[in-house]
């Protein structure tokens, strides 16, 4: 039933990981320790790699794509915010897909989907552009619910390490599809076509290492959990609605930034390589601000940090002088990474057991992402209406502050009142 408003300051912030099948009593003892853990690890490496390249590789070339598919700069906004908006969408089938097939099983016919989505977006013009944008957000954001669950089952005494491998892994991935795709292009004689086709491969390659999992008995799945009242509690909306205002930030990042930069005077290639820069950076402060953050009374603090330095790092990107623009992608790396990070860590803090966060991190991701998509879609339309730069620091400023604002809400130390029990 409903729980104290304090919370324990021991409450593990492994449990951010949540299990897509966390529901059904006795899944987690009917799955032995993997035979050939090097394996499943390679395995969860190379899917994690693949969940943002569908996103960071886009924004690079975004130009020449809206050049060759005509598209408008409401379109093009719209282009990018797609994808991110089915990740919420599409998120919350998951958990119904891994009860039929499986996790496993499931994660291996997704990234089909992905490598489909992926070179559809390069053929049949806008109408390929768009549903191939779909099909890889949809792809991206069924992989994302799954693959930490897997992490938290088969690596319980290791999943702080793991929690960092797949960090690492998410943010390899979007700073290598930011970071070459542009070189790619020119190698392919200027076609942006062949550039995206190409972050097809890694999925294909994943798909290869993740197919031994497939073999894996699925475990038989009883015993409900019923977890009712978080549409109906404050403190849930208010970390679902960080996790949104935090993700819109990070989404007009991933498809915006590069356009930005070239509209100052930056060449695509250069553009490419601060955002790449940017988000390696990520890696570093996603570890280290969690750890910070545990050490405060609170995670007021450490939030507010973060969002500071992801105000600075846009507003430096738009106004400061070109030859700085490094540092500013430093330091908003820095800030996206930690505050990120922090964004994960309350879907545990926040909730009284591995049952309330699994609900929350499904309210949070779904709602939040649907939330998130009207960032890239707003910097587009402002884009398409004035071709100016004062209107956009003038957006970043006003979801800044909102984020902030529900990060002073969410980051006090409180349990969401909700009743969770078996059925």
């Amino acid at each position: 039933m409903s729980t104290p408003k304090s919370m324990p300051d021991h409450l593990p912030v492994e449990d951010t990981l949540i299990d897509a099948e966390i529901d059904d009593a006795g899944v987690q003892s009917q799955n032995p320790a993997p035979s050939r853990p090097w394996l499943l690890l390679l395995g969860l490496m190379l899917v994690g790699i693949n969940l943002r390249p569908a996103l960071s590789s886009l924004s690079p070339v975004l130009g020449d794509v809206a050049a060759s598919r005509g598209l408008s700069g409401m379109m093009a906004g719209l282009l990018t915010t797609l994808p991110v908006a089915c990740l919420g969408l599409f998120g919350p089938l998951a958990p119904r897909l891994a009860r039929r097939w499986g996790s496993e099983k499931t994660i291996a016919l997704i990234l089909v989907t992905l490598a489909l989505g992926i070179l559809l977006r390069t053929q049949f013009g806008q109408f390929g552009l768009f549903a191939g944008s779909a099909l890889a957000g949809a792809s991206i954001g069924i992989i994302g619910v799954l693959l930490p669950g897997i992490v938290k089952r088969d690596f319980p005494r290791q999943v702080s390490l793991m929690t960092g491998v797949y960090t690492m892994a998410l943010c390899l991935g979007a700073a290598l599809a930011a970071g070459l795709t542009v070189p790619a292009m020119h190698w392919m004689g200027d076609s942006w076509q062949g550039a995206l086709a190409i972050w097809a491969t890694p999925a294909l390659l994943a798909l290869l290492a993740w197919w031994p999992q497939t073999r894996k008995q699925q475990a038989a799945h009883h015993g409900q959990w019923l977890v009712r009242g978080l549409l109906r509690d404050p403190l849930a909306w208010q970390v679902t609605l960080f996790m949104g205002l935090q993700s819109s930030m990070a989404y007009i990042v991933f498809g915006w930034l590069p356009s930005i930069l070239i509209d100052r005077g930056e060449t695509p290639l250069h553009a490419g390589l601060l955002l790449s820069i940017s988000i390696m950076v990520q890696v570093a402060s996603s570890l280290l601000v969690p750890a910070l953050g545990q050490r405060c009374r609170d995670q007021r603090p450490p939030i507010a940090a973060t969002v500071a330095l992801v105000l600075s790092g846009l507003l430096g990107m738009l106004f400061a002088p070109t030859d700085s623009l490094l540092l500013w992608a430093v330091l908003l790396g820095l800030g996206q990474g930690g505050l990120f990070s922090m964004a994960l860590s309350l879907l545990a803090l926040r909730s009284p057991d591995p049952h309330v966060a699994a609900h929350l991190s499904g309210m949070a991701q779904g709602v939040g992402y649907a939330l998130a998509s009207l960032g890239p879609l707003s910097v587009g339309l402002i884009r398409d209406q004035t071709h100016s730069l004062w209107p956009l620091g003038l957006l970043f400023l006003l979801i800044s502050t909102a984020t902030c604002a529900m990060g002073m809400l969410a980051g006090r130390k409180r349990l969401v009142q909700v009743e969770s029990r078996p059925l």
